[in-house]
């Protein structure tokens, strides 16, 4: 799965930009938006692309809608490129969320996702019974939970997820593994102990 670095060309000015946005620097996050919104829309194409057919929450609105909340966040302090993609992913998945749980109550039915890189003919799943089992695996471990988040939502690859968590590629591809097969598990087989 390609990360964030996978954008054609690198931006020096995107970490300049973000610790001046950080900083509180008038006009820094407007400066920033069209230097990271390709790689931004990629990701939401990403998250729409594993969805069901015909989602209504388009990819430019997905980012549009995160950077909105990020924009209004404050406190936050950008360590680099690779940690704003991350707490974009984070973002745009709680706006994913927050979408799901709205056509749930509207239609009593929820969104449904695949838990497979890249394979589109994986098994879709409920998002909010993702979202669910992420909670739970984020009790039992929390590490695991933000390496789906980042992998999955965020799109990272092994060295960018074992960077922004401060672990080794190994320890990024062993427990990779073990929480997509808890994931798994428990999404297939309902709330159960962790194999």
């Amino acid at each position: 799965m390609p990360g964030p670095r996978s954008q054609g060309t690198t931006h020096p000015s995107v970490t300049v930009l973000l610790r001046a946005w950080a900083a509180g620097e008038a006009g820094a996050a407007e400066q920033l938006f069209p230097i990271v919104h390709a790689e931004l829309r990629r990701q939401a194409g990403l998250f729409i692309w594993r969805e069901r057919r015909g989602h209504t929450l388009q990819p430019t609105a997905l980012v549009n809608e995160a950077f909105l909340r990020l924009a209004a966040s404050t406190g936050l302090d950008w360590h680099s490129r690779t940690h704003f993609f991350a707490i974009a992913a984070r973002v745009m998945r709680q706006v994913l969320v927050d979408h799901a749980r709205r056509r749930r109550a509207a239609k009593r039915r929820g969104c449904h996702v695949t838990l497979n890189d890249g394979d589109a003919a994986a098994a879709p799943l409920d998002l909010l019974d993702l979202e669910d089992a992420l909670d739970e695996l984020a009790t039992l471990d929390a590490r695991q939970a933000r390496l789906v988040e980042l992998r999955y939502f965020g799109g990272l690859d092994i060295e960018e997820t074992a960077e922004v968590l401060g672990v080794s590629a190994r320890t990024v591809k062993r427990e990779w593994r073990m929480a997509r097969a808890w994931l798994q598990h428990r999404l297939l087989h309902g709330a159960a102990k962790r194999p």
